[in-house]
């Protein structure tokens, strides 16, 4: 029983964190999309696109135009999501309305629209990327994504919401009659995805090495020892000698390579070293020249 207790009271510490990051997280939302993005007609998708519509046909306030346009979503949700997640969606999408709301007579960060996308995609992205790490949710196109993909879990959450938002940035355009909102606001959606990735899952500047020697057991040992780097062992065959050869393959960070090729170099495995192109969680490879 007091284990049972305790559970629930560690359950409601995390959910009252939970909702103290969606309350800053909406709060963040709020700024960016009050401060840039309305202002300028600009949508980075969602329900807030179509609300930025009804704004300015019907004059009603963001916030609560959002709020009316989710009302149908959580009827649905209650029925077909978790109890926790309801309540994050709940909480997140009232809050984001409160705060639009309470920032609506705010002056505009800027009137120009370039520097609008780039502020106001990145300010819009940071916190969104705070609610989504707390597991929740602000409603809108995520939500009915998640709606969607409960009754047929083999669409893709992604691709629904970035078909969602491409009718609703065309929906944008076709009603302000200009097509560098529709650009803008492209980019805007592709900033705050790349924003989203960097937050939830960092940035992973890696390279992949493949290292052929003589000394491959050496080697091995080494990058695990110092580098604290496992390696696997892979056969390979020269074409022009056709004898067999042990291929290591590796996976290190930029700054792990630097040390390994100190290594090699103290140690005399390799008398070059020739480097590639190194992306955000990509596959980059590298090849080490090793003496025979």
């Amino acid at each position: 029983m007091r284990f049972k207790a305790k559970r629930n009271i560690v359950k409601v510490r995390a959910l009252a964190m939970d909702l103290a990051k969606v309350t800053i997280g909406t709060l963040i939302m709020a700024l960016g999309i009050e401060l840039f993005l309305l202002p300028n007609q600009l949508s980075t998708g969602g329900f807030s696109g179509i609300a930025t519509i009804g704004f300015y046909v019907t004059g009603i306030p963001i916030g609560t135009l959002i709020l009316i346009l989710n009302a149908p979503l959580f009827l649905i949700a209650f029925f077909r999501v978790g109890k926790e997640f309801f309540i994050k969606a709940i909480a997140g999408t009232v809050l984001l309305s409160v705060f639009l709301n309470a920032f609506e007579n705010m002056k505009p960060a800027t009137t120009d629209r370039f520097l609008a996308f780039i502020y106001g995609s990145i300010i819009v992205g940071i916190g969104t990327a705070i609610v989504l790490k707390a597991n929740g949710s602000t409603g809108g196109t995520d939500l009915l994504a998640n709606i969607i993909k409960s009754y047929k879990p083999h669409l893709k959450t992604g691709t629904l919401i970035v078909i969602t938002d491409a009718i609703i940035v065309a929906a944008n355009t076709l009603y302000f009659k200009d097509i560098e909102i529709a650009l803008y606001s492209a980019l805007a959606i592709y900033v705050l995805g790349k924003i989203l990735d960097i937050f939830l899952e960092g940035v992973n500047f890696s390279k992949m090495l493949l290292i052929i020697s003589p000394k491959w057991e050496e080697i091995s040992q080494e990058l695990n020892t110092e580098i604290g780097r496992g390696t696997t062992s892979l056969y390979g065959e020269g074409m022009y000698t056709r004898k067999d050869k042990k291929v290591l393959l590796c996976v290190m960070a930029r700054s792990e390579i630097r040390r390994s090729k100190k290594n090699s170099r103290r140690n005399r495995w390799c008398k070059s070293y020739i480097p590639s192109s190194s992306k955000p969680k990509s596959k980059g490879s590298s090849r080490w020249n090793f003496r025979r």
